[in-house]
């Protein structure tokens, strides 16, 4: 690491940013581009790091980023539409002469809370330590914990899956030009845009009747008849349903039959 001990010092700093739907940028500091293991780090001499905090303890591993809002990078409506949240980063050290190719790594997470300001942004990194802030037991719950066709639930959800096209949008209903296979199927389900203004997004349903699903929250983005989407089946956690519509009984993670808190007040006569 020559490039750190020399009287005139020529580090840049490089991140690498891989969201959840593929796409990778890299950015750098330094004023001129620079390709780094094949892909290219646009110049952005706004984007800043906060000091890096690090420790040899079980506390969190944290740092900001800040940069500015540009159309070719990161852009404010994708910000706000969610695309970044979760993608994991990379932040490291080079010397941009060239002259030295090892790096410097000086961390890495994925990105938490992100704030946009007058033009310009803060993400916050967390490190690979924060998930030592997750619970480590369950709480016992009368509805499943498990999580429709995960490993625990493991319910085929090849046939459960559904591609459709848009035909209207009216606030929180999204019209479709296919008809749910049961009664409120994709209730608590997912819809995920496939084309369109909000393609790589997703949105959470909290019910659906006939050819209409009822979005929890509008779209992020304009959307567009004849937007392509996949409609992803729900469940409500429920023993019942998981035993007449999903005969899955066998895998259901929960306590229905768990008294409550609530037979701590109960009394003779109430």
């Amino acid at each position: 690491m020559s490039f750190l001990e020399g009287a005139l010092t020529t580090i840049a700093l490089c991140w690498r940013i891989e969201r959840r739907d593929g796409v990778t940028i890299g950015l750098t500091d330094h004023d001129r581009d620079l390709v780094v293991n094949g892909l290219v780090h646009r110049a952005a001499p706004g984007m800043t790091p906060s000091a890096i905090k690090r420790s040899d303890g079980l506390e969190a591993d944290t740092m900001d980023i800040t940069g500015a809002l540009t159309s070719a990078a990161i852009a404010e409506v994708d910000l706000l539409a969610g695309r970044w949240d979760g993608a994991r980063v990379a932040l490291f050290a080079l010397d941009w002469t060239g002259g030295d190719a090892t790096q410097v790594p000086l961390g890495e997470g994925t990105i938490g809370a992100v704030e946009t300001d007058r033009g310009g942004f803060t993400a916050e990194l967390r490190g690979a330590s924060a998930a030592l802030d997750r619970p480590v037991v369950e709480a016992t719950s009368p509805e499943c914990r498990a999580e429709l066709g995960d490993k625990r639930c493991r319910v085929a959800m090849a046939g459960r899956r559904r591609m459709a096209r848009v035909l209207g949008v009216a606030e929180h209903v999204v019209t479709v030009d296919a008809v749910e296979p049961s009664d409120n199927a994709y209730g608590t389900g997912l819809l995920r845009w496939i084309g369109g203004a909000n393609g790589g997004l997703q949105s959470a349903i909290a019910m659906s009747a006939g050819t209409t699903v009822t979005l929890r929250s509008a779209p992020a983005l304009a959307v567009a008849g004849g937007d392509l989407v996949e409609l992803i089946e729900g469940c409500d956690k429920s023993l019942a349903t998981c035993a007449a519509r999903f005969t899955n009984t066998v895998n259901f993670r929960g306590e229905p039959y768990l008294p409550g808190i609530d037979l701590l007040t109960r009394y003779p006569g109430a």
